[in-house]
């Protein structure tokens, strides 16, 4: 029986880079997405034909009621839930100082990338826990997709950075609670990739990345994110929970 894997925001951008690893590496998917399924149907056959059952989980994470009818189509589907991958995220809808950010838009980035896969952790390690008592040889985790923006600070996108930063600490909590029962929590920090999110400021990278902002010259890519998370998920890392996976190209070294 394979293992299955839940991932958010997973129908495009670093998510379906993860889905595309974690298919390759013979997990069965639940892909959630915003998107009506029509809109994501080719992405998701590409996902079967890497050899996996996929089933589409739409809605909102930063929906208590959205997050209910997902867990209720995987246990329906699937019976069984071994890895959740909280990569969901938005980013301001308007990129504003600080001083001059608004409360509507800290609210809704912080609903999707902190409130919601807060209570969807919790929702699938209270699951993950119940597996494990009827099943002695049950494998399970936990991979929060962050961002350099937990620890690098940009005062454009204040809400951003602290719902990073808030997911980082979700990471240990979690991790730390959830140590008695075997099931790891990590932690992948992406730095600069090139997704849908980033197009709007492609030149500004580029001139950036060329200059040295990164050890590695490059953009990273949704490839480069699904490799180290599904080397999490298939628990080549079982002893390290509670951990920090910089996949960043050396932007956050400290340099002279």
């Amino acid at each position: 029986m394979k293992q299955v894997a839940f991932i958010t925001g997973g129908s495009r951008g670093i998510g379906y880079g993860i889905a595309e690893h974690l298919a390759s590496a013979g997990f069965d998917l639940a892909i959630n997405g915003v998107r009506p399924e029509e809109a994501v149907h080719e992405a998701l056959e590409g996902l079967r034909n890497r050899g996996s059952d996929v089933i589409y989980c739409p809605g909102d994470i930063a929906s208590g009621q959205d997050r209910t009818a997902m867990m209720q189509r995987i246990v329906a589907h699937f019976g069984r839930l071994n890895v959740l991958v909280n990569n969901a995220g938005v980013a301001p809808k308007e990129r504003r100082d600080i001083l001059e950010a608004t409360e509507e838009s800290f609210e809704y980035v912080l609903s999707t990338n902190l409130q919601g896969a807060y209570f969807l952790t919790q929702a699938a390690a209270n699951w993950m826990i119940a597996q494990q008592k009827e099943q002695t040889d049950f494998w399970g985790c936990i991979i929060n997709v962050s961002s350099i923006s937990a620890t690098v600070a940009s005062v454009n996108r204040g809400e951003y950075c602290v719902a990073k930063a808030g997911l980082s600490m979700a990471t240990q909590l979690f991790a730390v609670r959830l140590g008695e029962y075997n099931i790891p929590v990590y932690e992948v920090r992406p730095g600069v990739i090139k997704t849908d999110m980033t197009a709007g400021v492609t030149a500004k990278y580029d001139a950036l990345i060329d200059s040295g902002l990164c050890v590695q010259k490059r953009w990273g890519f949704p490839d480069d994110v699904g490799k180290a998370v599904a080397a999490l998920a298939k628990g080549d890392f079982p002893y390290s929970t509670g951990q920090v996976i910089l996949v960043d190209g050396g932007l956050t070294i400290p340099r002279l």
